[in-house]
């Protein structure tokens, strides 16, 4: 099975981008999948973090295991989408750039077959444009 999400840049213009990837897919996966969809050149941290249905952060997903005692942390690649994601939670936060503060909501929007032919992950629609910056103030 395939899943389809929208992510959507979390700013004031219209800027999102639609994916297809495998459900078996990691955490890891979906996060490369988006820097290559918005065009980051991939040299940040990031994390995703599970969310309530109005959009309320909860735990936290990070990319390499920050804790205290090495392999207690799970990390991106430790997540299939299928183990976090479903018809019933459909949403994820993913965070680019803890300096920029990137910030993406991103929503399960269908489950379908897989396409033959078709190469995943696969962009299927891009709107809008990236701004030059994430609209922090910087000092």
């Amino acid at each position: 099975m395939i899943y389809k999400f929208r992510a959507i840049l979390d700013d004031e213009e219209d800027i999102f981008r639609d994916i297809a990837i495998e459900k078996e897919a990691t955490l890891e996966d979906l996060h490369n999948a988006l820097v290559n969809a918005f065009g980051f050149d991939g040299t940040e941290m990031a994390s995703f973090y599970t969310c309530d249905d109005t959009w309320n952060q909860e735990e936290e997903i990070p990319m390499f295991d920050t804790g205290d005692i090495p392999g207690e942390q799970k990390t991106m690649a430790d997540y299939q989408l299928m183990e976090i994601l479903d018809t019933e939670n459909t949403k994820i936060i993913y965070v680019y750039d803890f300096i920029n503060m990137w910030t993406f909501l991103v929503e399960l929007a269908a489950v379908e077959e897989v396409s033959a032919g078709v190469i995943y992950p696969d962009l299927l629609f891009s709107h809008g444009m990236m701004p030059l910056d994430s609209g922090e103030k910087k000092f």
